[in-house]
């Protein structure tokens, strides 16, 4: 199965069911996301466009291509470790650890009802979460640029986006449901699209997550 490293890895599933991973086309990396997890229509060719642009391909890309350094991956993941310099790919293996440390970022207690006392099911991960974990992480890796740690904050903003549930007073992903989609990289038990994912509001966690970072950087 050819792989990629991107935090947001589980997106290209439906691609790779229809086309074993290769000779993607941009409409088809479109309309397998508006499929799969009902991502609105501008969202989904925003996506593949500029995907395809960043990768500097005109013509249908394998899968692993999206996985080529320095283009859309970068450093600093969530959950993989760093390009080896002088490779040209980035490492497709999940980092056991650096998911667990993720997901100890959201177990902070800080919301009501929520801690490690009432297990996963309980624990829902917002922006200020995903904030926290990107703090950490950039301060052990290369600094990002301007244009990767966007791209670092939206792949979050998305994944927040399409995710969310609400458990009394908050609102986030539940940990469980993260396990599943980044450490299992398989889409999370019993979860199925609820509502359509549009462009403006993974824009806004974007800027959630990005201000919460700023906040955390100043403390």
């Amino acid at each position: 199965m050819p792989r990629t490293q991107l935090d947001g890895e589980p997106w290209l599933y439906s691609i790779h069911s229809a086309r074993d991973g290769r000779n993607i086309s941009p409409w088809d990396l479109a309309s397998g996301l508006m499929a799969c997890y009902n991502l609105s229509t501008l969202l989904a060719y925003f996506l593949s466009f500029v995907g395809f642009l960043l990768l500097r391909r005109i013509r249908n890309v394998d899968l692993h291509q999206i996985g080529e350094h320095g283009r859309i991956e970068h450093d600093a993941s969530l959950v993989h470790k760093d390009t080896p310099k002088g490779q040209k790919y980035a490492p497709t293996k999940v980092h056991s650890g650096l998911v667990n440390l993720l997901l100890s970022d959201a177990k902070t207690g800080d919301e009501e009802g929520e801690g490690p006392e009432y297990g996963d099911r309980r624990i829902l991960m917002d922006a200020t979460d995903v904030a926290r974990a990107r703090v950490r992480r950039e301060k052990e890796c290369p600094k990002l640029d301007r244009m990767h740690a966007e791209i670092a904050r939206g792949e979050m903003g998305i994944i927040l986006g399409v995710l969310e549930v609400h458990a009394g007073k908050n609102v986030g992903v539940p940990v469980e449901w993260l396990r599943e989609w980044i450490g299992y990289e398989r889409l999370p038990t019993g979860w199925k699209p609820t509502h359509v994912q549009g462009f403006f509001d993974v824009v806004s966690r974007s800027k959630a997550i990005r201000t919460s970072m700023q906040e955390l950087e100043e403390k």
